[in-house]
């Protein structure tokens, strides 16, 4: 279903403004391709300013206060992070960081703080839920009078699982990229514009230092055909990386699928990673956990939801003494499932009601599972 949702012109309008009158902007983005894309929309935009990732959980608290600190931004920018902490806004704007504003644009539930300028569509109405790089690219569409930026905003979009109403548009000037009308998913993992969501959440992952030299190549490029056809060195130096995270990303998918399709307890393809299912034999669920130096939780998630629309899903990666989390369903809700669970149990979670992601620690693992369960 095309999307026609958002905020309103009103609201556009202020967001432009607060980047136009930013001398110094500072951009905190969740680190997946909607966020990406997020910043970059914005950053392209006013030429300026400097990125971040807010990796690991979604929060924006105490652990970005030497960084902003070094940056001493005028504006601080946050987009498609689910959480702020009140204690953050109040020592950035305590006048020691130089920070005048805080802007946030964000789409998962709402929640309040003062001295924020928030902006959520979910406000005006819960199922208004456009990802957050639908929104920047509405922001900053009417100066991208050449669409130059309307690739970066459909991958970031369409890897958040919507289609928006320009779709048709972008067709026109990529034809081979979404070859023809369909759903966001069949885009996301059937379409040479899906692979380039894949690439842009893929060049994120390992070490934050590697994943900031595959964003300052990205702010490079001008076209997406850089990056598919390895065009530029830059498209190259992206690629590559995405090579080398895809190969363990398919060894890992085809051991969820004989996971999935023959309800195996459990199979190894190498002494770094051994993957298991839970309660083999309940075939309304699919929870499949694996060990390794990459977090593919979410796509891993997003890809068996496509493979295998009538499971529940849980994915995690086995971190330390924790389970790190993604919760999927098409036909129920997963995230007050995933609230009642978690009560009285070492671990957090949050997100959206089809889509999650949270924490639990391992020895409550088993007993937060069958509590999970037992919701639906």
């Amino acid at each position: 279903m095309l999307s026609k949702m958002g905020l309103t012109q009103k609201e556009y309008e202020t967001i432009r403004s607060e980047l136009k009158a930013s001398e110094k902007p500072f951009f905190l983005f969740h680190d997946d391709p909607d966020g990406l894309t997020s910043f970059l929309l914005l950053k392209r935009f006013v030429g300026k300013g400097y990125g971040m990732m807010v990796k690991a959980e979604p929060n924006v608290n105490d652990r970005f206060l030497a960084a902003a600190k070094a940056a001493r931004p005028d504006t601080i920018f946050v987009v498609d992070v689910a959480l702020m902490q009140q204690s953050f806004v109040d020592t950035v704007k305590s006048g020691l960081y130089g920070v005048k504003n805080i802007v946030w644009i964000d789409h998962h539930q709402p929640v309040k703080l003062s001295g924020v300028k928030y902006f959520n569509p979910r406000i005006h109405q819960p199922q208004n839920n456009p990802p957050a790089s639908y929104l920047c690219y509405k922001t900053v569409e009417h100066s991208d009078k050449e669409k130059k930026d309307l690739w970066l905003a459909m991958a970031g979009i369409v890897s958040d699982w919507h289609m928006p109403e320009f779709a048709d548009e972008f067709r026109k000037l990529y034809p081979d990229l979404l070859p023809k009308p369909m759903t966001a998913e069949e885009a996301l993992f059937t379409t040479q514009l899906g692979k380039l969501g894949r690439i842009f959440s893929f060049m994120l992952k390992g070490p934050t230092s590697e994943a900031m030299a595959c964003i300052r190549a990205l702010e490079k490029i001008t076209s997406p055909y850089d990056i598919l056809n390895r065009l530029t060195k830059e498209g190259r130096f992206i690629y590559s990386k995405f090579k080398q995270i895809n190969d363990d990303y398919e060894k890992l998918l085809a051991a969820a699928k004989e996971a999935a399709n023959t309800q195996i307890e459990a199979s190894s393809i190498g002494p770094s990673r051994q993957q298991s299912t839970w309660d083999s034999n309940d075939k309304k669920f699919l929870i499949f956990t694996y060990k390794g130096k990459q977090s593919f939780s979410g796509d891993l998630a997003n890809e068996l939801l496509f493979l295998y629309p009538d499971r529940i899903l849980v994915v995690g990666r086995e971190r330390q003494d924790y389970f790190m989390l993604s919760f999927r369903a098409r036909h129920v809700q997963v995230l007050p499932a995933l609230k009642k669970a978690l009560v009285g149990i070492d671990g957090y979670g949050g997100g959206h009601e089809q889509a999650s992601g949270g924490s639990v620690n391992r020895k409550d693992f088993e007993r937060f599972i069958e509590r999970f369960k037992g919701e639906f």
